[in-house]
């Protein structure tokens, strides 16, 4: 059985209370694609939120494959998939809410109670056959069934992310050689990257329901070049499986597409040895529905009791309180003739770059800051700081600083004069450097408080060893009012460390370190699609001595 705890788990310090004006409740998990949220709906239905990755969201071929997708998913209507309600393709980042399945993943019904029973498999099989034949004539091929994306609800199987990972244009390999899940489950055709048809996801169906039997992968565990030779010059020893299930499986696993049961043949030999074996456990040649074999209650010993759903999120008291709500609005396009006189300076200034395409931001590391910070359209100033706010001066180092070297800049237009803070803009970080609220405030080495890091299995973020950070939502003025009360209560290890996913330019955070100064930073550019060059480019604000 999961418990509550382990299927809803608190939202953290950097997860938004509100995506798109769905209030989430609980965080669900994290996937290659992005995370997973617990909402409801106005009426109080249940939907599961899906915040796609910024590192996917940053690419215009995976946006343009995405909306064709959610497009497509928004036609298949089965009583075995988790239906599509609501997708916004074109947000930042963009997201997409399913209704909400209350039961384990198929994963995870094995680990906890071993191999199914013959005839919960033959239902899940029907079930999922069912759910692919909805998904098929939507003209989708899911191209990753597995059991992580079969949900076990009370009343049957569900199948969930259909035509997602073709958007993400991942299966269970990448371009990169590294594993995103598990190969196991692919079919040959997909394993030598030949033509992915609907008879593809009948074999995944196969491996599927052998795994849904055996409690393990039906070609054996290993890295993934081995499991998929094995999928493609080999055949599987059938004879582990249950007598009952040999022949149907053998016909989803036949090597030649060609030759595979077709998903009506599974529904239709699954229901008729369903039938056989209600006959036979009652003995009177007449199906009794609950006391059938295949009745619900192997089925609710097989999902186990359901955890308790939270109630709906409560809407805010004061809507004006800083953390409310996080604002996704369609993605930004700049304007062709400022883009390329920035591109032409910056061309002059720094040379001819590897990564053309974010030459005019380059371009503001290498001399042009004055420029970034006065030109608004391209470049978002820093966070607004309300005319009250007058924390103590603080006097910028004598002589002129070097290239490389932030300096005190006068805000853009669209911010407010901030009397007695030190004013850093723009201000570069990458995964070389770090950055410090005291001086030096940005080493050119990793020694400082404030480090970019782009892990290979986790979101980019900022981290830090001892500073605390948290967001402001809906557009709150980054004051050092509002940063002192929003961080009065960031004390645990969970707030060092600030997730890039959902950042956006403009996006403003509050940061405090262990002596007590405060800054309100803004993102004014970020760039994570290419890890490799990560970067962010930051608008500063610092109060020393002033928590």
């Amino acid at each position: 059985m999961r418990s509550t705890t382990e299927v809803f788990q608190p939202l953290h310090a950097d997860d938004p209370p509100v995506v798109a004006g769905y209030r989430l409740a609980a965080r669900l998990g994290a996937g290659g694609m992005g995370r997973v949220y617990l909402s409801h709906t106005p009426g109080g239905r249940p939907v599961a939120i899906k915040v796609v990755r910024p590192e996917l969201a940053d690419d215009p071929a995976f946006r343009r494959r995405f909306r064709r997708e959610v497009e497509a998913a928004r036609r298949v209507r089965g009583a075995y998939t988790a239906e599509l309600v609501d997708a916004d393709t074109d947000g930042v980042p963009p997201w997409l809410a399913t209704l909400y399945v209350p039961g384990p993943s198929l994963t995870e019904a094995v680990a906890r109670r071993g191999p199914l029973p013959v005839p919960a498999v033959l239902w899940l099989m029907a079930g999922v056959a069912e759910a692919l034949q909805a998904v098929h004539a939507a003209g989708i091929v899911h191209r990753d069934l597995k059991p992580s994306n079969v949900l076990l609800a009370a009343d049957g199987p569900r199948v969930i992310d259909f035509g997602i990972s073709i958007a993400a244009g991942l299966s269970s390999h990448t371009a990169t050689g590294s594993t995103v899940g598990t190969p196991h489950f692919m079919a040959p055709e997909q394993a030598v990257a030949g033509e992915v048809i609907p008879a593809t996801d009948v074999f995944a169906l196969g491996q599927t329901a052998a795994f849904a039997a055996l409690g393990e992968p039906l070609y054996g565990d290993g890295i993934a070049p081995v499991v998929l030779y094995r999928i493609v010059h080999e055949e599987p020893d059938l004879t582990l499986l249950p007598e009952p299930l040999r022949p149907l499986i053998a016909r989803c696993l036949a090597t030649d597409p060609g030759e595979r049961a077709t998903l009506a043949e599974v529904v239709e030999w699954c229901r008729r040895q369903l039938d056989a074996d209600a006959d036979a456990d009652t003995g009177t040649g007449a199906r009794t529905g609950a006391d059938a074999g295949a009745g619900p209650a192997v089925w609710r010993e097989v999902t186990g009791p359901e955890a308790t759903v939270p109630q709906p999120a409560p809407a805010p008291v004061d809507p004006s309180t800083p953390a409310t709500t996080l604002l996704l609005s369609p993605a930004r396009r700049r304007a062709p003739r400022r883009r390329t006189a920035l591109i032409t300076v910056a061309a002059v200034t720094a040379g001819a770059l590897v990564l053309t395409g974010l030459t005019w931001l380059a371009g503001d590391r290498f001399g042009l800051r004055e420029r970034a910070a006065g030109a608004p359209a391209s470049t978002p100033g820093p966070a607004k700081l309300a005319p009250a706010e007058t924390p103590r001066s603080s006097t910028p180092a004598a002589g002129t600083p070097t290239a490389g070297t932030p300096r005190a800049s006068k805000p853009a237009p669209n911010a407010l004069a901030a009397s007695g803070a030190d004013v850093l803009s723009p201000v570069w970080l990458d995964e070389k450097n770090s950055l410090s609220l005291r001086e030096p405030r940005l080493p050119k080495d990793r020694r400082g408080d404030i480090r970019l890091d782009c892990e290979d299995d986790a979101d980019c973020a900022l981290r830090s060893d001892t500073s605390v950070f948290v967001q402001l939502f809906n557009g709150k003025t980054a004051s050092l009012a509002a940063c002192r009360h929003l961080l009065t209560g960031a004390t645990g290890s969970e707030y060092r460390t600030w997730s890039l996913a959902a950042a956006d330019a403009g996006t403003q955070l509050c940061v405090k370190n262990a002596s007590g100064d405060i800054a309100a930073l803004t993102i004014q550019v970020k760039q994570t699609a290419l890890r490799e060059a990560a970067f962010l480019q930051l608008g500063m604000y610092v109060w020393e001595d002033a928590a």
